[in-house]
């Protein structure tokens, strides 16, 4: 693997009245986000991430300055506590889960703290913290909180042997078959913009199953492919990971068995199996607290620790794109991020900046990014496509050198709005004010995204 240069590759081109930077992928570093350094005030775990349609970026964590769950955002400049302080909770907040809904409300669960049991769920809406029904009072720690299109709330946890429940006027009600997974360890949970359910797991390999979001608990979890998606390694933290493409493919992260040696793994469901991304057990070593990303054109990025202390950058955390022309996993932003023992990985895009963001726990909460641009002269020139009016009342033009094959609005949610009513023209006249998503095919193959906003 060639070392990143950091050397004075960066330029700065002015294309059409717009500033573009633009670099060597191996050049690109990573960046604090906000204040250089620790944004908590002690050490932490168990760490969330969320971005909502204007670019703000949530972080949820346990707070050990406080012995309870923090959450903090930061809103283009500077970080803040969610609610005005540290400590949301009433104690401990161990094994936790961190989701935004599509009008703006932040929804964090956590396990119940000793002596009591169960999942706990708060919602954040109109300045305050609320808590909610808990969603069991059964012993729990996996667990995992999702959101569908129409706001619903969804929670996964490992009572029962992993029960999915869905929140209905101030209840928790059962989502298909209880016990359904055999366990729920790593949990995790997407909802598709097809409103599909889908949680992902390690029990006896990692699996993932799917149901709908208006399932009943008469109706019956189906397990996606048939089959375990591969051999998994289920401790010491080697998390599994589950993410959804713009079109509904889920993806899947995992570490292999000892066996395989303890090392990165990724598919993708083709609609009738499990599909390696690039090679098995990628990774240079044994990986922990590992995370999963896929952006919008369908590239898979994956944030992982190494956990093998003979290797000389033991604990420290890498991340990996997957490079689709070379069927390969590569290194991005330098071959180590962290300058020390890096745990508790969450990774997320930014498609508003176009930017990779990653938080973990260094001592206490670090938040890096790493801009996705990486565009020439060329392609810029050749491959980019105007939208007009933006802002916009309701109907967007598009304009581009390259023929539009096909063009379609989402909510930032990943929910489809509206297709062109024309060949070059899509009307989202009946959507709320806010944010969009125009995700764009061109003739030649190549996948754009453009941010608009609705006033």
């Amino acid at each position: 693997m060639t070392k990143n240069s950091f050397l004075s590759l960066k330029k700065m081109f002015l294309i059409g009245g717009i500033s573009l930077t633009f670099f060597s992928a191996n050049a690109q570093t990573w960046e604090s986000v906000g204040t250089p350094g620790i944004i908590s005030a002690g050490s932490s775990s168990y760490n969330n991430l969320v971005i909502d349609n204007s670019g703000n970026y949530y972080v949820s964590y346990y707070d050990l300055s406080v012995s309870k769950a923090s959450v903090q955002k930061f809103n283009g400049s500077s970080w803040s506590y969610l609610g005005g302080a540290a400590g949301i909770t009433s104690g401990t907040a161990t094994y936790s889960a961190l989701s935004m809904d599509g009008i703006g409300n932040l929804y964090y669960s956590n396990q119940l703290g000793y002596p009591g049991t169960g999942m706990e769920v708060r919602k954040f809406s109109s300045g305050a913290w609320s808590q909610l029904t808990n969603a069991t009072t059964a012993s729990v720690n996996y667990q995992a909180i999702a959101v569908s299109s129409n706001n619903t709330l969804f929670s996964y946890s490992s009572d029962g042997s992993g029960t999915v429940r869905r929140y209905n006027n101030g209840t928790w009600e059962q989502v298909g078959n209880a016990g359904f997974s055999t366990g729920a360890t790593f949990a995790e949970m997407v909802i598709g913009s097809d409103n599909n359910i889908y949680v992902c797991h390690v029990a006896s390999g990692v699996k993932v199953y799917k149901i709908s979001t208006t399932a009943t608990s008469s109706d019956t979890w189906t397990l996606v492919g048939g089959n375990s998606v591969g051999t998994a390694y289920s401790s010491d933290n080697s998390f599994s990971d589950i993410a959804l493409d713009s079109y509904n493919v889920p993806y899947v992260a995992y570490v292999s068995s000892t066996a395989e040696g303890r090392k990165l793994n990724v598919k993708k469901f083709d609609g009738t199996n499990w599909v390696q991304i690039g090679n098995a057990n990628f990774s240079d070593s044994v990986v922990n607290y590992t995370s999963l990303t896929v952006s919008s054109d369908g590239t898979p990025y994956v944030a992982a620790s190494i956990w093998d202390s003979s290797n000389a950058n033991h604990s420290k955390n890498q991340v990996y794109k997957y490079n689709s022309a070379t069927t390969s996993w590569i290194k991005i932003g330098g071959d180590i991020i962290s300058d020390g023992a890096a745990t508790f990985n969450d990774i997320a895009i930014d498609p508003v900046s176009n930017t990779l963001i990653l938080t973990y726990s260094q001592s206490g909460i670090m938040v890096k990014k790493l801009s996705l641009t990486n565009l020439s002269v060329r392609d810029v020139q050749k491959e980019n496509v105007g939208i007009y009016p933006n802002p916009t009342s309701g109907i967007i033009h598009l304009q581009g050198e390259q023929r539009i094959k096909s063009a379609q609005a989402y909510s930032i949610t990943g929910q489809l709005i509206a297709s062109p009513t024309t060949e070059n023209t899509i009307d989202i006249s009946n959507t709320p004010k806010g944010t969009y998503l125009i995700k764009i095919q061109l003739d030649n193959g190549k996948e754009l995204t453009k941010k608009v906003i609705k006033k």
